[in-house]
């Protein structure tokens, strides 16, 4: 197996055509076939089923993308860790943090990265906690900051900071004081982040584990999105204090005490062991824990 038979591979898997792939990166179809009929040759199976209108990926075939992709970026990232033994922290540190942490308060660590690695370029990828976890898994970026939790075995996960999450509603809701009791959460409209997302887990066993009748609940995709439609009164929600301070100060947002729940999760940072080996990782890791 060598670089460019996985490199023909992952192209036809995504493309799912041989002539387009051939076309893409510049090469004959037969050559390509024979690509793929040596890796069939050397793995024992099929990688795809081929039918004169498309190309459809096995099982199997299935296995190896995903492997293959790893393997193309620990290749890249070995290169690059090679050139940069030598030299100080520089090359390009890929981050991947979910939407409240990417939001509200990456910021602040990406200007003490900056100010520390000057010459160290850096790519910001945001997405839900579940999103952020696959992409650490299948290397798409060298760290992960996530607000769950993940079981994974193929990563590691270190605490960095406790965040507290407020409940809020709009100034004239007329059903929440400044402290209630849970049980005058009973039939109010909630509404949550999408499946996936860290703070859509907390709020739902947040629900679910106090017992709270639901009068309707809404998903929205988006930390913006869910205070718009509190602020016009579309009804109540858990979000980070990070992401709601602003509105909250000039009393756009209502926050609401609940008696006797405090609201704290712990934030962490993902990464792969390999992923480690990285001096721009290992160096981002010491600002995070200095935090």
């Amino acid at each position: 197996m060598n670089e460019d038979a996985l490199k023909t591979f992952i192209t036809i898997a995504e493309v799912k055509n041989f002539t387009k792939a051939s076309e893409i990166l510049h090469i004959s179809q037969p050559s390509v076939s024979l690509q793929v009929k040596n890796l069939e040759k050397e793995f024992g199976t099929e990688l795809f089923i081929r039918s004169p209108k498309h190309v459809q990926i096995t099982p199997t075939g299935e296995i190896l993308y995903k492997r293959a992709k790893q393997l193309r970026s620990l290749y890249e990232q070995t290169k690059e860790e090679i050139v940069a033994y030598h030299h100080k922290i520089q090359g390009v540190l890929v981050i991947g943090a979910s939407f409240t942490i990417g939001e509200f308060i990456l910021p602040s660590l990406l200007k003490k990265v900056q100010d520390f690695y000057p010459e160290l370029e850096l790519q910001i990828i945001i997405g839900n906690t579940e999103e952020i976890i696959e992409k650490v898994r299948m290397f798409q970026v060298d760290i992960g900051l996530i607000e769950g939790q993940t079981n994974d075995t193929e990563l590691q996960i270190q605490p960095f900071m406790e965040d507290e999450l407020v409940l809020i509603s709009s100034p004239t809701h007329m059903c929440l004081e400044e402290c209630v009791d849970i049980h005058e959460l009973h039939d109010q409209q909630w509404i949550i982040r999408e499946d996936g997302s860290g703070t859509n887990e907390y709020v739902k066993h947040f629900i679910r584990t106090n017992g709270l009748k639901v009068k309707r609940l809404m998903t929205i995709s988006s930390n913006q999105g869910i205070k718009e439609s509190v602020i016009n009164g579309m009804g109540i929600s858990l979000l980070s204090s990070y992401v709601v301070e602003r509105e909250r100060k000039h009393g756009e947002l209502a926050v609401t005490r609940v008696k006797n729940k405090p609201f704290t999760r712990t934030l962490s940072y993902i990464y792969t062991p390999i992923g480690k080996t990285k001096k721009s990782v290992t160096a981002f890791m010491e600002i995070i824990d200095s935090m």
